[in-house]
């Protein structure tokens, strides 16, 4: 029976949890997910578990933060004055917006803190700082 190996477009089904059991992304319900190993098309962790699986098998995989979305960096933390922001935009804790590189390239970013003057926006991945699980099936290597 054949075994993944770095290179193979393989399909999965996978649901990722945080370490509490919280579910935050799941292919239920949809079609495989699929890409090729060691491509960087996902996250390294999961990535670096596949090599060695075969198809049907299941596995579940711990991922810390450093092998996932990396640790929550500070410096993508930026306070912006709160009148530079149009009034028609919520600025409620917890908003995904959108920002704008000066070179054009858009960013999403999160609203974590506002204040009278100034509103806070995050650009860290969601799921920066956090060690994730993942339980597997490896549907098919193509």
């Amino acid at each position: 029976m054949t075994q993944v190996k770095t290179g193979d477009t393989v399909r999965i089904h996978y649901t990722g949890t945080l370490t509490d059991g919280s579910t935050f992304d799941s292919s239920e319900g949809r079609d495989p997910l699929q890409f090729q190993v060691g491509s960087g098309q996902i996250i390294p962790g999961l990535d670096a578990a596949l090599p060695g699986m075969r198809v049907g098998e299941r596995k579940t995989v711990e991922v810390p933060c450093d092998a996932a979305y990396g640790p929550v960096n500070p410096a993508m933390r930026q306070a912006v004055p709160r009148e530079g922001i149009p009034a028609e935009i919520p600025l409620d804790i917890g908003t995904a917006l959108q920002m704008q590189t000066p070179q054009g390239q858009v960013v999403p970013v999160t609203v974590v803190e506002v204040s009278e003057t100034e509103v806070t926006l995050d650009a860290n991945h969601p799921l920066a700082g956090r060690d994730l699980v993942f339980a597997i099936e490896l549907v098919e290597i193509a």
